[in-house]
């Protein structure tokens, strides 16, 4: 349910899961600078980055109710798929768990 209205009621799940997609991207880039393999994980970092960043925006077009929503979904999904693959390809504890939110995060934006 919308925090001020229900006109955005249809993205709900899918606002939430980018949110939470978003953060959980941030907190494992965090964490993927301290690693000691620092420079294996640089394209995982960038496509950490840019999936936090994609979340939040299509979060915030889905919270306006906004025509374009879908299109941002749609490129979030793929964003979110692709940084799935790279979190998979390191074994520690927050890169397993970040992909498991983007796969979780993909698949709502296809629902979209």
């Amino acid at each position: 349910m919308g925090v001020v209205t229900s006109s955005n009621d249809n993205y709900q799940n899918c606002i939430d899961e980018c949110n939470r997609c978003a953060q959980a991207c941030m907190e494992c880039m965090k964490l993927c600078l301290n690693e000691t393999d620092v420079l294996e994980r640089t394209k995982c970092i960038i496509t950490l980055h840019e999936c936090a960043c994609i979340c939040k925006e299509a979060s915030s077009f889905m919270s306006m109710n906004s025509k374009h929503a879908p299109d941002l979904c749609k490129l979030c999904e793929a964003i979110c798929e692709e940084c799935e693959e790279e979190c998979g390809m390191f074994k520690d504890d927050h890169c397993t768990k970040c992909a498991a939110e983007c796969k979780k995060c993909a698949a709502e934006c296809a629902s979209m």
